[in-house]
Formats: C-alpha cells, structure tokens, sequence
C-alpha cells in the first residue's frame, strides 16, 4: 500500500515539563514548514483535541516559524501539558460527583482524523510513548521523542532534560557544600527520580556528596549512620547526603504523599525521612532541601537544546521516510529509529555494576547497602 502524502501533522507535550520542549517543537515547526507541511500543536496533552471546550483559543492551533521564533532557550512548552487525563484512563465526571476512568483512544483517533492531521509527533516519558504506541495500532503514523528529566527510558543513551536537571542539582550541591561545613550539619538534598536514580547518582558524585541513596539499591539508615560517624572520627564534621524521591530502605517501600484521579501516586518525603533517623542516630542537626520542580525549570544546557532540536528534527524526517510506531533515539554520535514498542517494554534503571556505580565507591561514596 502507497505511503499516504503528509500535509498536516500535529505535535503534542504530555507528561512532566522538562528543559528541551519549546526545542523540540520548534525544530519539528522549522523541519515540516521546509517539507512544505503544515505543523499543529495539541494543546495539554491530548486535551485540545478531547476537550476543545476548555480553550477558547482552540484546543489545535497552528505553529508557524513567526510562532516559534525565540523558544529554544525557553523551559517549559508553549503547549501545555498535562500529567493526568490519559486518553487511556480519562476521568469522566459523575452525575453524583465522582469520577470513572474511560477509554477514549477511539475518539481521540477519530478527532484526529476528522482534523484533517496525517501524523503525530509525541513527545514525552514512558506514559506518553505508551499511549503513542496504543494510538499507532489504531491506525495513527506516530513517531516519539523521549522526554524525561530522569533519563529512564529505554532503548535512547540519554534523554533531553535530564543534562539539565544534573547541572542545576550538582550547582545546588556546591552551594550546600559551603552551609553544611559552616554549621557541621548534615544536609539531605531530595531529587526526583521515582525508579530510577541516575539524577541522583550523577548529581551526587559531580556534586562531591558523601551518600547517595537511589532506588536500585535499598539502603541500611543505620549503615547511612555509620558512614557519618565515621566521617566524625575522622575529622570531618559535615555529612552531605543525595536522596532520590523513590529510595527506600530495605524491606520498606517508597514515600508516598497521596495520589489523585488520574494520576500516579505522588512520592516525596523520603529526604525527611531520612533526615530526621539521621539525627536520631548521629546526634547531629540535619537539614532537608527538596529540589523538586526546580529541576524541571529554567533554560535548557546546550547540550539539552542540541538533542532536542536533533530529535525534533530527525522526527519529521522519519514520517518523510515512511516510518510509523519509532521513537528517534541517541545512540552517541547519531540519532537513530527504535521500535516504540521495545522503547516503551521496560524502564531503564541504574545497572548496579555499571561504572558509574563503581566510580562512586572508588571515591568512597556510600549508598548506604
């Protein structure tokens, strides 16, 4: 069967913002255009299209260079985006309040072709490709680019985001290096990372931390204690302890802060944790600092907006080439095509006998194991 012509195509920002997107759209804009397409952005997600009521503006509005003129150093998206409201799960309102979740990919296929779009460029985490994946079966030309300041996903070396959200926390971790030996406390630092702790580990080792405790490896708090005390008898008075979101101690499981309709649950509080059993053990003062969002924020490295715009672009040539159901991958020093579906199979979480992992305690940093 002949590949059907592109003339429109629409790109869509779904899950957590992240340093990199207004890149990413702005490259995938400059690539259609120059193609003689026609580009669209989705706004929120899928939520433009699901729910145009909800934007005056118009839920699919049209990108043109003049509209995406300046972006590229920008964070955030100037689409929106959204980390509830799958088209897989939509909350749908009750008439006595409460909410189901409901199926909509059907009519979101639907909306889509009634809009006269040929392709979709989507960009975002393991969440978003899964349901670009879902979308491609149902007949969609779907082509991903990986998002996540977590660096999680499969089958890419690095997403954008991520280089980012290390370089702000390693800057935050030479700041808190200065406080934590002026008062001899020991400081936790909690960074995102719900399964996976490469944030954590390369922020932690960059940043000269002592412990850092990540979800691949379940930490022993009295062990934590122990690395500390040790560091006392030594003569040094300071402790600095990286904590990513999604550690746990053995035989424990994550912090979790509550969860709402349609949304993973929320974790946090792990930093606290740990802070206030640290004391408890150590009988020194320690202090918590939770980076959170701030890693989502701000301008993108220049590496970040290299990737970015290298992703967006090598996305619209692969709907160019015929392909459908790809993510564009890194894969140093190209840029290559991998199945959605392997991308989206597992999580990419630190290997344990990686060097990275080994660096860190050739250093004579703990995690705590």
């Amino acid at each position: 069967m002949p590949i059907q012509k592109i003339r429109k195509i629409a790109i869509s920002t779904g899950g957590g913002d992240a340093p990199g997107l207004n890149a990413v759209i702005r490259a995938v804009v400059l690539a259609s255009v120059n193609k003689g397409w026609e580009c669209y952005g989705i706004r929120e997600g899928y939520n433009g299209l699901l729910s145009p009521e909800n934007y005056p503006a118009g839920g699919v509005f049209p990108l043109t260079p003049a509209s995406v003129a300046g972006i590229t150093h920008l964070g955030g998206t100037i689409l929106g985006t959204t980390n509830r409201g799958s088209p897989t799960q939509f909350p749908m309102l009750q008439p006595d309040g409460s909410f189901i979740e409901v199926d909509r990919t059907d009519e979101l296929v639907e909306r889509f072709n009634a809009a006269g779009l040929d392709a979709l460029v989507t960009v975002g985490g393991d969440g978003s490709l899964s349901i670009g994946y879902i979308l491609a079966q149902k007949g969609l030309r779907v082509v991903g680019v990986p998002k996540t300041i977590d660096n999680d996903l499969d089958r890419t070396f690095m997403t954008f985001g991520f280089d980012t959200a290390v370089s702000f926390a390693t800057e935050c971790l030479d700041r808190l290096h200065t406080t934590a030996t002026s008062h001899r406390r020991i400081m936790v630092v909690e960074v995102m990372g719900r399964y996976a702790g490469w944030i954590a580990l390369h922020a932690g080792i960059a940043g000269n931390a002592d412990i850092i405790l990540i979800p691949e490896i379940p930490y022993d708090i009295e062990k934590v204690a122990e690395v500390i005390r040790e560091r006392e008898r030594k003569g040094r008075t300071y402790t600095v302890v990286v904590v990513a979101e999604g550690a746990k101690a053995l035989g424990g499981g994550v912090s979790v802060t509550g969860k709402a309709v349609g949304q993973a649950e929320k974790l946090g509080g792990v930093g606290d944790k740990v802070a206030h059993q640290l004391e408890a053990l150590t009988g020194k003062e320690a202090r918590t600092v939770v980076l959170g969002h701030l890693l989502r924020g701000g301008s993108p490295t220049s590496f970040d907006r290299l990737v970015a715009l290298r992703f967006g672009a090598a996305a619209v040539r692969a709907l160019d080439e015929g392909q459908s159901a790809v993510m564009v991958s890194l894969n140093p020093p190209t840029v290559r095509y991998e199945p959605l579906k392997e991308a989206v199979k597992r999580m990419k979480t630190v290997p344990l006998d990686s060097d990275t992992v080994d660096t860190a305690r050739d250093l004579g940093i703990s995690f705590g194991d």
